[in-house]
């Protein structure tokens, strides 16, 4: 009896490891308990953002052959609501890796300290030096640490027409500076009765915010106070003011808008992010060879020109049940010069990968834009973009401010005035203290 039982207990034994290495096998490494990744994560992401990283999925499979990774696009505001109210709820019904934009980025983080996994601490530190300042500002916390993994950028250029320019006698060259910018401007409206930039007056300062940037300020200074009030903002308001003045200025409604002035010809020039490349060749294909670019004026003669405008990343969910099979996902679709190539050329996608500039594909001239080697020229710009503190008070600073802008531009309010009024108002929306 006591033999039969004693063998009885070692089969048991026995049976009980064989059951445990089953299960271990049939769950992979979804619990991030080491070893190889495997299983399958799940990505959201939107428009030409989610293609790309579809396009990625092969290339990572090869790395990780057993990972299996369903891309959703499902629309850039339904990312943001499901990822607010997955995070709101503890992480329910979130994927593995989601895409956001970059301005919005410090408000998840400010909001759900732990909704979002530490990159730092799955080893992203050691790719820090592969991006440039702006990039690193915008993806770390206030202790250096990677809460999400840089993607693309926008580094800004002025698009401008070379027939228009040509037709008015105006060298792009010559335009070193905004005052040489608002002068150029003059002279074209003089010669060929086109205004010279698109903005919408009452809904996005965009303009404004490359101005800023490119002075090294933002709405909210480093340690976030209200600075809307600073020289830099006056400097860029006062240019915008004077364009207006002038008569240069088309006042458009919303992107659409944006768009058809361009395409029409309505306009000679756009400051914009490098992603209105793809725009421009996709709505006005007839239009090939008379474009160009040129960097942003500058405040003051050999003043910095760079600036940026745009731009996403990737985060990871803390409540993902396979942080490893994401993370993996999320350092190669990042930190491979791969999917961040087939990204530009196929989807228009301009990579922040220090490491992908060095691509022969920089070097070639654009047909479309005049044979200029534009590529190579925006991603020059990339290590002098300035810092931005973007805070979790970026959506009430964007909307106040282009307010401001209609009240500088439409009603005629004298600038101190409406900057101070500016501040006081996001003073008290947001409790922050004004510089």
């Amino acid at each position: 009896m006591k033999k039969w039982l004693k063998g009885f207990l070692v089969l048991a034994l026995i049976t009980g490891l064989l059951a445990a290495c089953s299960n271990n096998e049939s769950s992979g490494n979804e619990g991030g308990d080491g070893g190889e990744p495997n299983g399958e994560i799940t990505i959201w992401g939107w428009n030409v953002a989610a293609q790309s990283m579809e396009l990625a999925v092969e290339g990572f499979q090869e790395e990780y052959p057993d990972v299996e990774v369903k891309v959703e696009d499902i629309g850039r505001l339904d990312v943001y609501e499901k990822l607010t109210v997955g995070l709101a709820s503890g992480g329910n019904g979130l994927p593995d890796v989601v895409l956001v934009e970059s301005d919005r980025l410090a408000n998840y983080q400010n909001e759900f300290p732990d909704g979002l996994l530490n990159l730092s601490e799955m080893g992203y530190d050691k790719h820090e030096s592969k991006f440039g300042e702006y990039k690193k500002s915008v993806t770390q916390d206030k202790n250096g640490d990677f809460f999400a993994a840089p993607w693309d950028i926008g580094p800004t250029g002025v698009f401008y027409r070379t027939d228009i320019f040509e037709e008015a006698g105006v060298n792009p060259e010559d335009i070193q500076t905004w005052e040489d910018y608002i002068e150029a401007g003059k002279q074209i409206k003089e010669k060929t009765g086109k205004k010279m930039v698109p903005i919408d007056i009452a809904k996005d300062d965009a303009l404004y915010r490359m101005m800023l940037n490119q002075q090294g300020t933002y709405y909210f200074d480093g340690e976030g106070n209200i600075d809307v009030t600073s020289d830099a903002s006056k400097n860029a308001f006062n240019v915008i003011n004077q364009l207006n003045e002038e008569g240069l200025v088309l006042n458009n409604d919303g992107w659409n808008g944006v768009v058809s002035a361009t395409v029409n010809g309505e306009v000679a020039t756009v400051p914009f992010g490098v992603w209105y490349t793809g725009t421009i060749m996709d709505q006005a294909p007839d239009q090939k060879g008379q474009w160009g670019v040129f960097k942003l004026p500058a405040f003051e003669e050999g003043g910095n020109r760079a600036a940026n405008l745009g731009g996403s990343d990737l985060v990871i969910p803390s409540a993902t049940d396979n942080k490893e099979a994401a993370y993996a996902f999320v350092e190669y679709f990042t930190t491979k010069v791969e999917p961040q190539m087939t990204a530009l050329k196929e989807k228009g996608i301009f990579p922040s990968l220090n490491a992908a500039y060095e691509e022969d594909y920089f070097n070639q001239e654009s047909e479309f834009f005049s044979n200029q080697k534009i590529f190579k020229m925006f991603a020059e710009q990339v290590p002098e973009i300035p810092a931005a503190n973007y805070t979790s008070d970026y959506a009430r600073a964007f909307k106040i401010m282009s307010d401001t802008q209609a009240d500088i531009l439409l009603n005629g309010t004298e600038l101190d005035k409406a900057l101070k009024k500016a501040a006081d108002k996001l003073e008290s929306d947001t409790g922050r203290n004004v510089n």
